[in-house]
């Protein structure tokens, strides 16, 4: 069997993934705490960072909708709880 036939595209992996997560009420209620690393406040409006902790990171985006809220300015080091909630429009 060929590579071509046995992959996916990147837009069903994505769905594949989204459909998963959505389907966890774990994962769509969840509360991480970590430290921010990398920060960037891109023209955009969009906040890129990492979240880590001694042993992981996660590479993360605020979008500006989300980062319009915030009542501080996310820097390096600084010790966070980020929170993920399900919600429908």
């Amino acid at each position: 069997m060929k590579y071509e036939d046995m992959a996916i595209t990147v837009t069903q992996l994505n769905s594949y993934i989204k459909d998963k997560i959505a389907d966890d009420e774990y994962l769509n209620n969840i509360l991480v705490k970590g430290e921010i690393s990398n920060f960037k406040n891109h023209y955009t409006g969009h906040m890129y960072f990492t979240l880590k902790d001694e042993n992981s990171l996660i590479k993360c985006i605020m979008f500006k909708s989300y980062a319009q809220k915030l009542d501080f300015m996310p820097k390096d080091g600084m010790k966070v709880f980020i929170v993920r909630r399900s919600f429908c429009l």
